[in-house]
């Protein structure tokens, strides 16, 4: 036995290690030292964790016995299986990853599994490979003789003595150990393994999560200890320079040419039984492909098919006679058969493995539908390729909707314009990506008067202005400017072809904005009456090389077209010192807003939520400043603030664990246990580092219960990173938290992977409630959002309600809980609970 690493003070007593004979993974070298993969990584961890190891030798099948006795801590190397962890306990992250191989003695021509009929071969004692071989023999039909021995050294030389015709070990051990015993690999090989340290059932959770622990962390690294360790030892495996499939092949052929004549007689007697157990397969085969909702199908290596299943003999409207030996010129266009056959060739001349996305048209040219599709090469015994097979989904429906999905998420339904969302993404892409040789900028146009406009006239004329704006619009734009509605009767243009020069550039975006200005101002046909309008621009240029807040640029551009506005409409302003001074008191504010938050200026204010019966069922905390000079501060002006400099973390805290305080205090009154408290969460709240620990420790601090508070977020929190996004509300549902969707339908993200998240609840947003009785797509969108929240089983509550008939089209359409000012403006807690009592009375 042999001691390494350091005293671990917690322990009484050393990690005893299990070490039998398995190289490179683990074995005694010649000095009698433990060694070997497992080892090393055993040694790695001890020494970050203070452990104390000592190696004790024992073979195979000894090593278990002593581990399911206690009297082993730890065994290296062990497969996972079913029978195993009745008795053993396994860590969760595979150490290692491996396969078993049959070899053979040199010369000996095994090829199949056929052929070790009555064979004698020689297997690991109370091994994984033991168990699996029998059964893979059994289930072929072939009886073997397995010839169980304590170690693989043992296997090995058996085999080398021609004790046994055939050995079974792992492909490590086979490479390194084989040709010292003139074994080579034959091409069986079964049981990819997952390889793990185990301990005795029940004995040392401690150790195995703190193995896990290593290896989650390690393995996703390539300069950890684990790859050093892996690389080091697997080093002299290396293949050699002429690959091993060359000499198969080759070897093969002459095999089987030598094998002809002897296996004939073998072979007949064999071939009845074998026949019909292989006809009564495919017909099982059969049935289970023509029951797959895809199309399968085989082609040779002239791309002619020689199997269809029934869904491809659907999509071809012809039986299978009339598929075979058929190429895709006869099913489809010229164009969707060549590119389909050029995706066959990738994968019959250079054995690729191809995923596409395929528009097929057929032949006729009367329907188009695009499929998912996978391609594989077939190979034979000697690796070469002889046909191909596919899997195509039919995936039209879903891409229609997709795109359906995307339009109305990303464009304007009223000029068909990119909209708010696809603005600032592209902007982000661009000002990302932006060349040495151009500056960007942004034009900022919003109509004069508009609203005059509508009130006069009504929506509908106001629509078709805005129809005629965008198309005006449209006719200045160049291929390199990006055009976009940011709602209302706003728009944007984003510049990206501009001189490198900054005046050049700055000349070449007012030669635009004034032609802007000119076009817009010129005489409108709406109706039966002829429309004079103006409009102000703003223009921001991106002042600094690498600079990439599209937000931040949107801003300036925004402050430039109100300084235009301020000087009197119909005329242009560039960002500039005056607008800068604007800069200047938003820097003002976030001074303000730390000392507020130091101060304690904040306060919550509650807007009731209500049943379909107008009961109270909770609120919203909104948060509210009190200026100690300027008095009360919209959350308008200051949120923004908060989100841009970070103070919207400390911010966010103090909301929640007033909330959450509140919520504790409700829980002790009988009167008002039963209401939830909704607190609005910021994107980067949610997204910072230990927000749910925080979020614990709050609860835990107040006594709030968990089940009553529900955190608000917005779609911007899945659209910039949707799978961190999922597991963390996944945690905060398993915690029994709830989450609500907020402002739900501006967004794009949430409507195609809502099925991936845990939500309690969707929130309408007021911008459709308040449309609803006169926008169609309004009504629309709360129509779908209601109907998802019915088959995703999830609450749906519309905020904004303000009038009977809004409510009255809102319970119309299913949405039983509301938020609103019918119902109650924000205000103190006090006055909430004294409308809670009387509605609740009521």
């Amino acid at each position: 036995m042999l001691c390494v690493g350091a005293w671990l003070p917690a322990a009484a007593q050393p990690l005893r290690i299990g070490i039998y004979e398995n190289e490179p993974k683990v074995f005694t070298d010649a000095s009698g030292e433990a060694a070997g993969i497992f080892v090393d990584l055993t040694r790695e961890m001890a020494e970050r964790e203070g452990w104390t190891l000592e190696f004790v030798r024992c073979e195979w099948d000894a090593c278990l016995r002593a581990l399911q006795r206690g009297e082993l801590d730890l065994l290296p190397d062990v497969a996972y299986s079913d029978r195993r962890a009745r008795t053993l306990d396994f860590h969760r992250q595979p150490a290692l990853l491996s396969w078993s191989q049959v070899y053979v003695r040199e010369d000996t021509g095994l090829l199949s599994l056929f052929q070790l009929q009555e064979k004698r071969v020689a297997v690991l004692r109370n091994s994984v490979q033991h168990e699996t071989f029998a059964k893979m023999a059994d289930a072929f039909g072939v009886d073997v003789h397995l010839v169980p021995v304590a170690d693989l050294a043992h296997v090995f030389e058996l085999t080398a003595r021609n004790e046994a015709d055939a050995a079974i070990a792992n492909h490590r051990y086979g490479l390194l150990h084989g040709p010292r015993y003139g074994l080579e690999a034959t091409p069986i090989v079964f049981d990819p393994a997952q390889l793990y340290f185990a301990t005795a059932k029940g004995r040392h959770a401690d150790l195995l999560a703190a193995i896990d622990r290593w290896l989650v962390d390690w393995r996703q690294d390539d300069t950890s200890p684990y790859y050093d360790i892996v690389r080091r030892w697997e080093k002299p495996l290396r293949q050699p320079l002429v690959p091993v499939g060359f000499w198969w092949g080759l070897g093969g052929v002459i095999a089987l040419m030598l094998l002809a004549l002897a296996a004939a007689a073998w072979l007949r007697r064999e071939v009845a039984t074998k026949t019909r157990h292989l006809q009564e397969s495919e017909r099982k085969l059969a049935t289970i492909l023509d029951t797959v909702g895809a199309c399968i199908f085989i082609k040779d290596r002239a791309l002619r098919y020689v199997y269809a299943n029934r869904q491809t003999q659907e999509l071809f409207a012809r039986p299978v006679e009339a598929i075979i030996g058929k190429g895709d010129e006869a099913f489809f266009d010229a164009t969707t058969a060549e590119q389909l056959q050029a995706s066959d060739r990738r994968v019959i001349e250079a054995g690729e493995r191809v995923t596409s996305e395929d528009t097929n048209t057929t032949a006729d040219n009367a329907e188009k539908r695009t499929y998912l599709a996978v391609k594989i090469p077939l190979r034979d015994t000697r690796g070469r390729i002889y046909g191909l097979c596919g899997i195509a989904t039919d995936i039209s429906e879903r891409k229609r909707n997709e795109e359906a999905i995307y339009r109305l998420a990303y464009f304007d339904t009223l000029t068909g314009l990119p909209n708010r969302s696809l603005l600032m993404k592209q902007m982000s892409e661009s000002l990302s990506t932006a060349s040495e040789t151009s500056i960007q900028g942004l034009i900022y146009i919003d109509l004069d008067d508009f609203k005059d406009l509508n009130d006069l006239h009504g929506h509908a004329v106001g629509d078709d202005l805005l129809r005629d704006v965008a198309q005006r619009l449209r006719t200045l734009m160049q291929s390199e400017e990006q055009l976009a509605r940011l709602g209302g009767d706003e728009f944007a243009i984003l510049l990206k072809g501009l001189s490198s020069k900054p005046d050049q550039a700055r000349i070449e975006a007012e030669r635009l904005a004034q032609r802007i200005l000119a076009i817009l101002k010129e005489a409108y046909r709406l109706g039966d009456f002829r429309h004079h309008g103006t409009c102000s621009i703003g223009v921001a240029m991106v002042e600094e090389r690498g600079e990439d807040d599209a937000e931040e640029l949107l801003k300036r551009a925004e402050l430039a077209m109100y300084q235009a506005k301020r000087a009197g409409r119909n005329t242009i302003r560039f960002f500039d010192a005056e607008v800068r001074a604007a800069v200047a008191a938003r820097i003002v504010m976030e001074a303000d807003l730390r000392t507020a938050l130091s101060e304690e200026q904040f306060r919550l204010v509650y807007q009731p939520q209500v049943d379909a019966e107008q009961r109270v069922i909770g609120a919203e905390a909104l948060v509210r400043w009190d200026h100690p000079l300027q008095g009360e501060i919209s959350p308008g002006e200051f949120i923004p603030v908060a989100e841009s400099s970070g103070l919207i973390l400390g911010l966010g805290r103090l909301v929640l664990s007033t909330a959450c305080y509140q919520l504790a205090k409700w829980e002790k009154d009988a009167s008002m246990a039963h209401l939830t408290l909704a607190v609005n969460v910021s994107t980067r709240q949610f997204r910072s580092v230990g927000f749910v620990d925080d979020l614990l420790t709050i609860i835990q601090e107040t006594g709030a219960p968990r089940s009553r508070l529900k955190l608000e977020l917005t779609e911007t929190v899945l659209i910039e990173d949707l799978e961190e996004a999922a597991e963390t509300i996944t945690t905060l549902s398993r915690l029994g938290i709830c989450v609500s969707l907020d402002d739900f339908g501006t967004g794009y993200s949430s409507l195609a992977y809502l099925k991936l998240l845990p939500l309690s609840q969707l929130k309408i947003d007021q911008s459709f409630v308040r449309d609803v009785l006169e926008d169609p797509a309004a009504a629309a969108i709360a129509r779908s959002v209601v109907g998802l929240g019915k088959s995703l089983e999830v609450e749906v509550i519309a905020e904004g309600v303000e009038t009977t008939a809004q409510l009255e089209f809102l319970s119309g359409i299913g949405c039983r809980l509301y938020q609103g000012y019918l119902f109650g403006r924000p205000t103190e807690v006090e006055a909430l609970e004294r409308l809670a009592g009387r509605l609740q009375g009521a």
